[in-house]
C-alpha cells in the first residue's frame, strides 16, 4: 500500500519534533490504497490523464471514493486534501473530515458498479473505502487530541 503523509489539517504550530517523532509522523498516512486499487488507478490514468479523487459524502452514490479527470471536479475551501494514492490527490469535504478524522482510509477495488460519474464505472469495478481508527501512537504523531477532535 502506498500513500502520501500529509500534515494534520488540525495541528497547531509547534516546536520542531525530535528525530524519532519525525520518523513516526512521516509514516502516518491518512489515506492509502491496495495494490489492486493502484493497478486500476494506473489504468485509468493511462486512459484519462491525471486524476483526482473525492470521497463522496452521500446522496446518490452513498459514501464512496469518486474518481474524476483532474480539472473536471473543482475543490475549494470546503475540501481537505488527505494525501495521494497512486500519485493522484485524494480529497474529502471538511464536514465529512470532522467525522472521519480519527480514521485511516484504505482505498480498495471490488467487483460492482462504480459511482455514476466516477471513471471506474465501465470497468465493472468500483472503488471502496475501508477504514480503521488511528492507534494512540498515530494520534500523537498527527497531534490529534480530544480538544481538537470536537466540532468547532
Amino acid at each position: 500500500m502506498t500513500g502520501l503523509a500529509i500534515p494534520n489539517p488540525d495541528s497547531q504550530a509547534s516546536t520542531d519534533p525530535g528525530p524519532s517523532e519525525t520518523v513516526v509522523r512521516a509514516a502516518v498516512l491518512r489515506v492509502d490504497a491496495t495494490p489492486e486499487a493502484l493497478a486500476l488507478i494506473q489504468r485509468l490514468e493511462a486512459r484519462h490523464g491525471p486524476l483526482l479523487f473525492h470521497q463522496s459524502g452521500g446522496c446518490c452514490d452513498g459514501s464512496a471514493p469518486m474518481c474524476y479527470p483532474r480539472g473536471e471536479f473543482m475543490t475549494g475551501d470546503g475540501d481537505v486534501l488527505l494525501g495521494e494514492i497512486g500519485g493522484q490527490p485524494f480529497y474529502m469535504g471538511k464536514a465529512q473530515f470532522e467525522y472521519w478524522k480519527h480514521t485511516r482510509l484504505t482505498i480498495d477495488v471490488v467487483p460492482g458498479r462504480g459511482g455514476m460519474f466516477s471513471l471506474e464505472g465501465p470497468e465493472g469495478l468500483r472503488f471502496l473505502t475501508r477504514s480503521r481508527l488511528f492507534t494512540d501512537e498515530e494520534y500523537r504523531a498527527l497531534n490529534i487530541d480530544d480538544a481538537l477532535c470536537t466540532l468547532t
